[in-house]
């Protein structure tokens, strides 16, 4: 077994240069809300996300007349409609239609891995269609973790978890870093329970505060849907498989 790839985890966009490789797909992860928020999106029929570092630019994206969902730590961003709670786009209104994102970790990190050769979007909602489709590919992975302000995240650490725990479960897959082996060991310990494992998370705690236990509990019910959203030059789309 030589021959298998690895799969590792970057807990946070800043340790990203200690971990890319070439010919590596890149997994990113934001658990609560950003990437969550991106798979129901696509599974409630947006076409395309546009997703941007700042509000300066989500604010020129709106000026031009597009949908904008900005986020700024857990609250929708004044001047805007939309935040990145995944049941604001659950609504119907935006089939096929084009969304600009910005928030606070997400979309950083997905600009972050702009140099990577793939990159595509995980949650635990897509948990189990992303992980087959990645053994399948038979490339490296790093599983990227958005963290909360470039720190170290419970909620997206474990979900990277999940995957690598899926990947080496294939036989297809092998890890060296101990960040990818604390990741698998947070998950095994969290899976029969996230919401009581996360109880005392401060993401968890500080969204608690916002009252959106509702987002909270959707976006750490694993596998609710199959889509796979991935990187088309600066934008994402849904995945053909």
């Amino acid at each position: 077994m030589e021959n298998r790839k690895k799969v590792e985890v970057c807990h946070t966009p800043s340790l990203y240069p200690q971990y890319r490789k070439e010919n590596q797909i890149v997994v990113v992860i934001d658990v609560l809300r950003a990437t969550s928020a991106m798979c129901a999106a696509f599974d409630n029929g947006v076409k395309k996300i546009i997703p941007v570092a700042t509000i300066e630019e989500a604010r020129g994206y709106q000026e031009e007349g597009y949908i904008v969902a900005a986020e700024r730590k857990g609250q929708i961003v004044e001047g805007f409609n939309l935040g990145n709670s995944p049941y604001g786009f659950m609504t119907g209104e935006f089939k096929d239609k084009t969304i600009v994102i910005t928030t606070t970790n997400g979309t950083r990190a997905f600009h972050t891995a702009r140099d990577a050769d793939e990159v595509v979007i995980g949650s635990l909602l897509n948990l189990e269609a992303l992980s087959q489709w990645l053994i399948e590919q038979d490339k490296d992975v790093l599983c990227l973790a958005s963290g909360w302000k470039d720190k170290f995240c419970l909620e997206d650490t474990i979900c990277a978890g999940a995957f690598v725990d899926s990947l080496i479960k294939s036989g297809k897959f092998t890890t060296d870093e101990d960040s990818s082996i604390a990741a698998k060991y947070l998950y095994l310990s969290a899976r029969d329970n996230y919401m009581a494992f996360l109880k005392a998370s401060s993401h968890r705690r500080r969204l608690k505060a916002l009252n959106l236990n509702e987002d909270i509990k959707y976006c750490l019910t694993p596998n609710q849907t199959d889509v796979i959203p991935i990187r088309k030059e600066n934008y994402l789309v849904l995945l053909e498989k």
